[in-house]
């Protein structure tokens, strides 16, 4: 009797280059899409799924080429559909990790819709924004997110609108990680991508990112080292929130207020400085920490600003399906089609 020869079959070691396609990456010299392409492909090594089981989804805009670049599953989608688009892949294989690559006119303006209820449900996705503060594709119209007076093409008196701010409506929408880094800040782009990518739920990233074209520089004074010390205020998990050239601004919160103070004032110490909780069940706190942003004097946050577990949709969704088959059986086309009233046209 011949013995029987138990096969092992060796663990698939993947390397960024295993994740980078054949087709030729076309952005404008120097746009940050490169960067985050670059991060992306070096971290989904990381991701621990096969290749074949990640897909990239993406709707219209520059960053919507994503998937071409990923040697990975893809689909290009329509303008502003990717989170339904990606919604939909989820569900049909929920073995899938699927990422959404988006733009902030794509998915804050004809997108909005989607990406609130993608949130809202929880569905387990990926969502990358990359945030130019600008149309780019369609060459420098302004966005959801451009500043409240931008002298664009289609604003050349100065754009009336209120800007969105991105974190807050994730956070409001229910997103269950939520996060912002830096096109120059390689590091911690990756792992806010590592991050992203075991946690299970709607996970949100926020990328700034440089367009050279069309509105270079807007995000200078917190990438560049010269400034960024003074602009920016990294998260961490239980460290206080310290910013500076020298280390020696905090903030501290008045109640519900935020306030920048001096630590070399013989005032405050480092023990006033508000210690960040990424894990914090309130949500009030991760939504001061995402209006820094809009308030002058204060640094712009980066990192994690909020993460918590809740039932996913897709999750629910397949519990519900097994549920029903435990208690009716496997469906068929038939019964599907002729189970209920009917009419006969004649």
């Amino acid at each position: 009797m011949e013995s029987k020869i138990d096969q092992v079959v060796p663990e698939i070691k993947y390397t960024a280059k295993d994740f980078a396609s054949d087709v030729d990456v076309k952005w404008c010299p120097g746009c940050g899409d490169y960067s985050i392409l670059a991060q992306v492909q070096r971290t989904s090594p990381e991701f621990g799924e096969k290749r074949e089981n990640i897909v990239w989804v993406s709707g219209i805009g520059c960053s919507s080429r994503f998937p071409y670049y990923m040697n990975t599953y893809g689909f290009h989608g329509i303008h502003g559909r990717a989170a339904a688009i990606a919604t939909g892949v989820k569900l049909a294989n929920k073995n899938l990790q699927v990422w959404v690559a988006t733009g902030d006119g794509d998915m804050l303006s004809i997108g909005g819709n989607h990406f609130i209820h993608a949130c809202r449900k929880n569905v387990d996705l990926k969502i990358l924004l990359f945030n130019n503060r600008i149309y780019g594709l369609t060459k420098g119209q302004y966005s959801p997110t451009s500043e409240k007076g931008k002298i664009t093409k289609s604003s050349p008196y100065g754009t009336v609108d209120w800007p969105f701010n991105a974190i807050k409506l994730a956070d409001g929408a229910g997103a269950t990680f939520i996060a912002r880094t830096l096109d120059r800040d390689p590091k911690h782009m990756q792992e806010m991508l590592t991050r992203a990518a075991k946690h299970k739920g709607l996970a949100f990233i926020e990328v700034y990112q440089n367009c050279p074209i069309f509105n270079d520089g807007a995000y200078f004074h917190l990438t560049e080292k010269e400034t960024k010390p003074e602009n920016v205020v990294v998260l961490e998990h239980n460290k206080p929130l310290v910013f500076g050239t020298n280390k020696d601004k905090g903030i501290k919160l008045d109640g519900i207020n935020p306030v920048v103070i001096n630590l070399n004032d013989g005032k405050h110490s480092i023990n006033d400085c508000w210690v960040h909780d990424e894990f914090d069940e309130n949500p009030t706190r991760g939504f001061i920490l995402a209006r820094l942003s809009d308030l002058p004097g204060f640094p712009t946050p980066i990192g994690v600003f909020r993460q918590y577990n809740k039932p996913t949709y897709d999750g629910d969704y397949m519990k519900q399906i097994e549920t029903i088959k435990a208690q009716k059986g496997e469906g068929t086309y038939e019964r599907l089609m002729f189970s209920t009233t009917t009419w006969e046209v004649k």
